[in-house]
C-alpha cells in the first residue's frame, strides 16, 4: 500500500470515522493479491460519519470545495466521490451491493496497517458484494474468496 494511502487511513481513524476497506485493497489486506488502481472506502452514510470524513478529507489536503463536495455528499446512500487518478485514486463509496454497512460493521476485521488499526469488510461480506455486483472482474474476486474461505475452514 503506498505512502498516501497509509496516511488517509490514519487520518480517517483519528477522525473517529466510521469506514469499512473495500475492493481491491480490502483483499490484499486479506491477504488475497489482486492488481488494484484505487482505494475504495465506504463510510456509514449518516450527518454525523459525513462531517467527519468531511473534515478528514479536507485535513488529508483533499480539494473539496473546488469539487462542490459538502457532508452532504457522504450522507446520501448510493454516492461514489472519487478523488485523484489511478494508482492513486481514492473512491468514498457510501453504499456497496449486497452488503448493509451495518451488518458489514458488526462482522469487519480490525487489522493493523501501517502501525494502524483500520476496519476491513469481512471475507464474506465482501464475497456477497462480488456476487451481487457480477462484473468480470468480481466473477475472478469471487472464485478466489470462496478458495480462501475453504482453505481457512470457513466455506459456506
Amino acid at each position: 500500500m503506498n505512502e498516501d494511502f497509509e496516511q488517509l487511513l490514519t487520518t480517517l481513524t483519528q477522525h473517529d470515522v466510521q469506514f469499512l476497506l473495500v475492493g481491491g485493497v480490502a483483499l490484499g489486506i486479506h491477504g488475497l493479491q489482486r492488481a488494484t488502481g484505487d482505494i475504495d472506502i465506504w463510510s456509514k452514510p449518516d450527518a454525523t460519519n459525513a462531517q467527519r470524513i468531511h473534515d478528514a478529507l479536507r485535513e488529508f489536503g483533499m480539494s473539496l470545495a473546488a469539487f462542490d463536495v459538502t457532508p452532504k455528499d457522504f450522507a446520501t446512500p448510493g454516492r461514489v466521490v472519487q478523488f485523484g487518478v489511478p494508482p492513486r485514486r481514492v473512491d468514498v463509496i457510501t453504499s456497496i451491493e449486497g452488503v448493509e454497512f451495518d451488518e458489514a460493521w458488526d462482522s469487519r476485521a480490525d487489522m493493523t496497517v501501517a502501525g494502524c488499526r483500520v476496519p476491513v469488510i469481512s471475507l464474506n461480506d465482501l464475497l456477497r458484494n462480488k456476487e451481487a455486483v457480477g462484473r468480470p472482474q468480481d466473477e475472478v474476486d469471487v472464485r478466489t474468496i470462496r478458495h480462501e474461505l475453504e482453505r481457512r475452514g470457513q466455506g459456506r
